[in-house]
């Protein structure tokens, strides 16, 4: 039988591992102690010394067993500046840190010295799995990349984090890092993008949480903060719009055109404008059903019916054959190069404000409201499931109607 022996000493150990770019990789070597196995022959037996002081005992052949983690931490071996030494030695304390840490654990496994179930320990690398994780629909894996990449960018801004933008200690998030990447999420967010942004990251947080990972959930207890009525995104007055409408589409994609101009007039997404087909238009009956893809099978407003004005209609055209409604109605690109074309198209027509697709759904919302409609029919044509969301919008028109105000002339009455 085998028989496994121990060391006193560091365990586990700090060891590197030098790279071509000038740089060294660290590591936790951990001794796992040494196995003496029976060294047999050929016909079975156990082979027996002859001579010296161990004659007459049993050969051992003897391994030592080792095992190393990846730190994913580097330093220079020659570093030649300031910033370079610098970054050696808060490199090389986070690395004693974390050494010290697995010692603990290490020594307080009651079982002997045989590592654990293997844990992650890396929240970002936590992270970037969750984000590649298939069990997600495609739109949350968008989302989850999104707020990964604000929250490094958050760590880099920060220079008492910028140490963390390669490797983050799952024990070493606290709840000051938290509430300063939800103030960098207000800063650099517009509309409901910070607080989706953070609702994915406290998901990805809790679910470490969850899995042992993390003695305690730093999220807990912590919100994010806005005012409800907010909204950040630039809104297209009427006269914008026949501006823009009038101004010549000159890129390579006319759809978009036509496309913004019918969100502008229907207040639909663009995930739900790039899924239309001739399908969802009743023709007969002047009205287009869809359901939305943002809430679908999550809210029973996910349905929307919007009646169709001769303009939406004209917008919308006629399938290439009666007999395939399902062709697409607008031939779309990939977002961002509908984005950048849409761009061009407001500069050209002279409209300084910073408009994306969902400005169009905004714009919609102010406008009809401007023009008079009752707050819950906007409701039903934004597809919201309550007024909390619609009400927003008020608080908009509530602001254009005093500059509207303001805009008159004094006079000298006295």
């Amino acid at each position: 039988m085998a028989k496994v022996e121990t060391k006193n000493k560091q365990n586990p150990k700090l060891v590197q591992t030098v790279l071509k770019d000038g740089r060294a990789s660290l590591a936790l070597e951990y001794y796992l102690g040494r196995t003496e196995t029976p060294v047999i022959d050929d016909a079975g037996n156990p082979v027996i010394y002859t001579d010296g002081a161990m004659a007459g005992k049993p050969k051992y052949k003897i391994k030592h067993n080792r095992r190393r983690e990846n730190l994913n931490l580097y330093i220079w071996l020659s570093p030649k500046t300031t910033q370079e030494r610098t970054q050696n030695r808060n490199t090389l304390a986070l690395a004693e840190k974390i050494r010290f840490e697995r010692e603990q654990e290490f020594l307080e496994d009651r079982e002997g010295y045989r590592l654990k179930k293997d844990k992650e320990v890396d929240l970002l690398r936590y992270f970037r799995k969750h984000c590649d994780d298939e069990i997600y629909a495609r739109p949350t894996r968008v989302g989850l990349g999104t707020a990964y990449r604000r929250f490094i960018a958050f760590l880099d801004s920060i220079q008492k984090y910028k140490r963390y933008t390669e490797f983050l200690r799952m024990d070493l998030l606290t709840a000051d890092m938290i509430t300063g990447y939800i103030e960098y999420l207000k800063k650099v967010s517009v509309g409901e993008g910070g607080i989706r942004c953070f609702g994915l990251f406290k998901k990805v947080v809790t679910s470490a949480y969850e899995e042992g990972l993390m003695k305690k959930n730093p999220c807990k207890g912590i919100v994010f903060r806005r005012d409800a009525r907010l909204i950040k995104k630039p809104i297209l007055s009427m006269d914008e719009i026949r501006k823009l409408a009038e101004t010549p589409f000159t890129w390579s994609c006319p759809d978009v055109k036509r496309g913004f101009l019918f969100s502008l007039y229907t207040g639909i997404r663009w995930c739900d404008l790039k899924k239309l087909t001739f399908e969802n238009v009743d023709f007969a009956n002047g009205v287009m059903r869809f359901e939305q893809c943002k809430v679908a099978g999550r809210s029973k407003a996910c349905g929307v019916v919007t009646p169709l004005s001769p303009m939406l209609i004209s917008l919308i055209g006629e399938p290439d054959s009666k007999s395939n409604p399902k062709q697409p109605i607008f031939n779309l690109p990939k977002w961002d190069t509908g984005l950048i074309q849409l761009k061009k198209w407001v500069k050209a027509a002279e409209i300084g404000k910073n408009i994306t697709w969902h400005c169009a759904r905004h714009s919609f919302a102010v406008n009809i409201l401007n023009a008079g409609a009752n707050i819950k029919t906007v409701q039903s044509l934004m597809g919201h499931a309550g007024l909390e969301m619609t009400e927003r919008y008020l608080h908009v028109v509530d602001e254009l109607k005093h500059k509207a105000i303001n805009s008159l002339p004094s006079v000298n009455w006295a």
